[in-house]
């Protein structure tokens, strides 16, 4: 037997037995339960992960094991440890449950504790000193307002900030003066929790960033994308989607309507619309023809004529005695078909 062969198998003989038993009960742990979290426990106080782990655990069997350990367990349940490695860095707990991953994400992702921010750290978002009364009383503090660039006022005895300041951005590293004083003033900008770093289900690992949806943009992208599929169903003309089928029949519905219309058929609720119809278009010929419209029958609506000059009222009397008035009359709709039908 070659020394390396010795070697490889005294080291097998030396494992210790609770790392035998901590393979074992995980690699069952993997083949129990079908979807599996990776956490990150970085900077994760010891009371807070109690918490998380108390509250959940009807839910969620949380396990924290090496990567030696886990990458053996992987394969001793089957499972492509290749999915898991990248995500086993540094200090991470496993979280083993049957529920949905999505859910899974939102839910220890919503269990943050706020906390202060310290000295040298790396801010990765925005960090706003709010307007308002900071109930702290002038003195040497106010040189640090100064240094931070935060407008301030001194209102009956104490600093008041007058405007809204941002004194951090994404990427910045927070100073001493600027750890201190949000402190001072009871700011905590960060949170702490368990961070989801990804998780298996059935054979695919899904990255954090897909897991953290924005739920109101997805239920939106859902119902457009709903939206679209009834109105190509509808086109297809295909009934068994119910709504489908109504928009189709409202649609022929419409359509045959407009035909009735157009030909003026004698339906209910179309034959006061086609008389009117018929009127108009009576009376549109009529008016097109001018003075032959009355050779052929039809009869001319009655204009309202324009009062006539002074002079003209003279030459009236003159030739014709005295001025007649002339009636408005309205339209006969029975005699206007009578003529345009001619009955």
């Amino acid at each position: 037997m070659s020394l390396a062969l010795r070697r490889r198998g005294r080291s097998e003989e030396e494992i210790p037995e609770w790392k035998k038993r901590v393979v074992e009960e995980l690699a069952e742990l993997f083949k129990k339960y079908p979807v599996v979290g990776i956490a990150d426990l970085t900077g994760m106080p010891t009371a807070q992960l109690q918490k998380i782990r108390k509250k959940f655990r009807r839910h969620v069997y949380f396990k924290v094991a090496k990567k030696r350990l886990i990458l053996r367990a992987l394969e001793r349940a089957g499972i492509d440890k290749s999915l898991f490695e990248p995500y086993l860095q540094g200090s991470t707990m496993l979280l083993f449950t049957d529920m949905n991953p999505f859910k899974l994400a939102r839910m220890i992702e919503s269990e943050k504790m706020p906390i202060s921010a310290k000295p040298g750290q790396v801010t990765d978002r925005e960090i706003v000193i709010p307007e308002g009364d900071t109930g702290l009383q002038p003195g040497p503090i106010l040189s640090t307002f100064g240094k931070l660039r935060i407008p301030y006022e001194i209102r009956r005895g104490t600093i008041y900030v007058k405007k809204d300041t941002v004194v951090a951005k994404p990427g910045d590293v927070i100073s001493p003066e600027l750890a201190g004083l949000l402190q001072t003033l009871g700011i905590q900008p960060f949170e702490i929790g368990l961070k989801i770093l990804a998780v298996y289900d059935g054979g695919v690992m899904i990255p954090r960033e897909e897991l953290l949806v924005d739920l109101e943009q997805f239920s939106r992208d859902v119902a457009d994308a709903a939206r679209e599929a009834i109105l190509a169903a509808a086109e297809l003309g295909l009934v068994f989607v119910p709504e489908a089928l109504e928009m189709s029949l409202a649609k022929a519905a419409a359509e045959a309507l407009a035909v009735a219309r157009e030909a003026s058929l004698p339906l209910p609720g179309l034959v006061e619309e086609a008389i009117k119809a018929a009127v108009a278009r009576e009376l549109a010929i009529a008016a097109a023809l001018g003075d032959k419209a009355a050779e052929l029958g039809l009869e001319v609506p009655k204009t309202e004529e324009k009062p006539r000059e002074e002079p003209e009222k003279e030459e009236a009397k003159e030739e014709g005695g005295e001025e007649k008035e002339e009636e408005e009359g309205e339209v006969d709709i029975g005699e206007g078909l009578s003529g345009l039908f001619g009955f």
